[in-house]
């Protein structure tokens, strides 16, 4: 999938059956997948599938028992338990029908998790695949070894035959399936096509040898059934003389699998081309390899559905079938669980009813942090109406207006707040944001200092306040205020043995630079790397992907990593936040000029001949790019369309640099001869050697309009909803202090006259 996007790009397709087959057997499906680092919940919804991702650190095995669901990470287990009286107060509300709760985290070490199964006495065994054994928990211990290959002579960390499924049968360990039978590090590698094994626990004896990569052993309807993943196969297994007999072959890397009646759910993965994956029987027989889950009727011997992964999900390691249509994993930081409990039935005799008034207000707060603001508000109004005086109400309605961006609202809201809470800095704060918001710049920061005076450790009023003073051009103070974030809750900053840089001596240091925030922030601070440069030794900038090639082209930036992993603990001195540079190197008032803008380099950003992207060839002596939509800012596609067609017949060719174009927009586009350069986007740096071809960007407020500015290309900023601090002007009218090359005009003002003065501007 092309596309200028940080956040990984996780697509998929699927047959109509997929869904249709989880509405009949009224369950869904979690997997894991730990290159990704995600659980993918798949669940039919309105006659569609619905596939959802959440954030796990290398998620392995499960295990699922009852209510209880067990999770195996990079060096943990968690485990979860199910409260369906949970699951309607999850968003969208009223939908789910299971909720699943962490409960336990029990620290592994990391011992590479793989299968895990729960025995009828619902105790959960693991296989540890770098000790080479089955093993228990216990909480005095990190895992409690039970059983090993006979095989394996002592435990240690090197992965000896990678052990790695296990099959339960009588509510108890039964059979295990293994790479190898080798007793050295790592041994099983060098006959990975065809030493694998199958053995039975009881008796330690081996069921069949010779096997390419078996994984997930089942005992299913009285028989032993094996993914032979080197072959891309499922199998069943005969216990008497070992032969394997193929069900189904399939176009992946069989990994991960699970029953429900005469049907297996089994995962795909992607074979990597590399020495660990080269010469299965599956890299010789398919090319075109896919990473998915597919059906199979295990009567008919064929596939009756599947759904297949694009772009970051290529492995996928378990599969777990789950009798609820719609469930929920909750991760920490959900709210909710700090409101759920779970009590004895003999507690739960003694519990009071719930006071109906907190409850109300409880639902409408967790409306408001779900991002359902209209539905907060009406939430808030109509606990109003019952109970008007109540002080929590009225602040949360005031909040929820903040967040409508319905400035007056709030204040109004807020300032009653006020009125009767005189020391709330919570209050005081939120109606300075509001105040700015109407760009009463004045009684904004009025406010700020009065949360500020009655709380001085308020971080996130320091912010604001922070904010406000770069807004106005007060950059010393601005800066200082700026470094207030790191002690809002929440924000951490990189974990690294070296000290932080404030803003001392580092002429003979190198200095690890790593980005943070929005793109958008980045782009902007990307030019004090320059300054840097002349106070330091050597400077390491420490990004995301789409951004290393951007930092390359930035004067002063000797070397760019992606990872910390990456880097070397004694290659670097010091390290500093992006955004706390000008903080530390003294960027102060003084430095701005007041008809140039501020007095750094201007353009900052310049392409590189090694990022190649297509040529803007066209007859027409103008060229423009087009942007109209950019997170929660309000579409103007339609007006651009407008101003597009007013200038048919003008020496104009326009270009789109939108990405997550829709099919509605991709058809006008067409209609009206848009070109699009969304496919050749792979990086900012890519954005930025195709937007140094056009004479011209319109643009609402986005991460290309601050790169724009960096190339100093005219650019016309459509304000159609509230600009951040760096877009205030300071200076020309019009014009504004960081991007002198970019004039920010209001959406009633976006007409031909706009693009006439973008084409003139000098």
């Amino acid at each position: 999938m092309h596309g200028l996007n940080l956040a990984e790009s996780f697509a998929s397709q699927h047959t109509q059956s997929f869904p249709d087959f989880l509405a009949q057997m009224g369950v869904s499906v979690l997997v894991t997948t730990y290159q990704a680092g995600k659980l993918i919940h798949l669940r039919h919804q309105d006659g569609v599938l619905n596939t959802h991702f959440l954030d796990m650190q290398k998620p392995m095995g499960m295990a699922l028992r009852g209510a209880r669901l067990a999770i195996g990470t990079a060096y943990h287990v968690w485990d979860y338990y199910n409260m369906a009286d949970v699951a309607p107060k999850v968003a969208p509300f009223n939908t789910h029908d299971a909720c699943y709760l962490p409960r336990e985290l029990h620290i592994t070490g990391d011992i590479d998790i793989h299968e895990m199964a729960f025995s009828d006495d619902n105790e959960l065994w693991l296989v540890n695949t770098k000790m080479s054994c089955l093993c228990t928990l216990a909480p005095e211990y990190s895992v409690v070894p039970r059983w090993c290959p006979p095989f394996i002579s002592e435990y240690d960390l090197t992965d000896r035959c990678h052990l790695n499924g296990l099959a339960m049968r009588d509510g108890k360990p039964a059979y295990v399936s293994a790479l190898g039978t080798t007793n050295s590090a790592a041994g099983w590698r060098e006959n990975k096509a065809a030493g694998g094994m199958l053995m039975e626990l009881d008796t330690n004896r081996m069921l069949a040898s010779g096997l390419a990569m078996p994984h997930s052993p089942r005992w299913y309807q009285g028989q032993l059934w094996v993914l032979e993943s080197g072959a891309g196969s499922l199998a069943t297994v005969d216990l008497v003389t070992g032969k394997l007999t193929t069900v189904v072959e399939l176009p992946g890397f069989t990994r991960g699998i699970d029953f429900i009646g005469r049907y297996a759910v089994i995962g795909l993965s992607q074979v990597r081309e590399t020495a660990v994956f080269a010469g299965l029987p599956l890299t010789k027989r398919c090319e075109a390899r896919e990473c998915g889950i597919y059906i199979v009727d295990i009567v008919e011997k064929q596939v009756i559905a599947f759904v297949v992964f694009s772009g970051d999900v290529q492995e996928i390691f378990a599969v777990q079938i789950v009798p609820a249509k719609n469930p929920v994993v909750l991760s920490l930081d959900n709210p909710l669980l700090r409101t759920s409990y779970s009590l004895p039935d003999e507690a739960l005799d003694k519990v009071s009813e719930p006071d109906p008034q907190q409850t109300r207000l409880q639902r409408a707060n967790q409306l408001l942090q779900t991002g359902e603001t209209d539905e907060a508000i009406s939430a808030y109004l109509s606990l109003l109406k019952d109970f008007p005086e109540n002080g929590a109400t009225i602040f949360h309605l005031g909040l929820a207006y903040l967040e409508q961006r319905n400035w007056q609202e709030a204040v109004d809201i807020l300032t009653k707040v006020i009125a009767k809470e005189q020391k709330n800095a919570d209050a005081l704060n939120a109606l300075g944001q509001a105040w700015e918001g109407l760009k009463a710049w004045d009684k904004a920061l009025a406010h700020y200092d009065s949360a500020l005076s009655v709380d001085q450790q308020f971080a996130t009023a320091h912010v604001n306040r922070g904010m406000l003073l770069l807004r106005l051009g007060r950059l010393k103070e601005g800066w200082q205020g700026l470094e207030w974030r790191w002690k809002i809750p929440g924000m951490s900053a990189l974990n690294c043995i070296q000290p932080q840089w404030k803003g001392e001596d580092i002429s003979n240091k190198t200095v690890l630079v790593h980005t943070e925030q929005t793109d958008s922030d980045i782009i902007l601070f990307a030019r004090f790397l320059s300054l840097l440069a002349k106070h330091c030794q050597r400077t390491i900038v420490l990004c995301d992907e789409p951004f290393r090639l951007f930092f390359k082209s930035i004067q002063g930036v000797d070397e760019v990593r992606v990872q910390l992993a990456g880097v070397q603990e004694d290659s670097f001195d010091v390290y500093t936040p992006l955004m706390s540079l000008p903080a530390c190197l003294g960027t102060l008032d003084e430095e701005v000029d007041s008809d140039d803008g501020i007095a750094l380099p201007q353009p900052f950003l310049h392409t590189l001949p090694e990022v190649v992207v297509p040529v803007l060839e066209t007859d027409k002596p103008c060229k423009i790019g087009l942007i109209w939509r950019e997170g929660d800012s309000r579409a103007i596609f339609e007006e651009v369309i407008a101003l597009v067609k007013e200038q048919s017949n003008q020496d104009i060719q326009f270009y789109s640099l939108q990405i997550d174009i829709n099919l509605k927009e991709t058809e006008s586009l067409e209609n009206n001869h848009i070109i699009r350069l969304d496919a050749d986007m792979f990086s900012y740096a890519h954005a930025a050697a195709l937007i140094a071809q056009l004479d011209g960007v319109i643009s609402v407020d986005s991460p290309l309009v601050h790169l724009a500015g960096s190339l100093g290309v005219n650019t016309l900023l459509v304000d159609d909803t509230y600009l951040a601090w760096y877009w205030d002007a300071r200076g020309k009218i019009g014009r504004n202090m960081w991007y002198p090359r970019t004039t920010i005009i209001d959406l009633s003002e976006f007409n031909e006259l706009a693009l006439k003065k973008l084409v003139r501007m000098p």
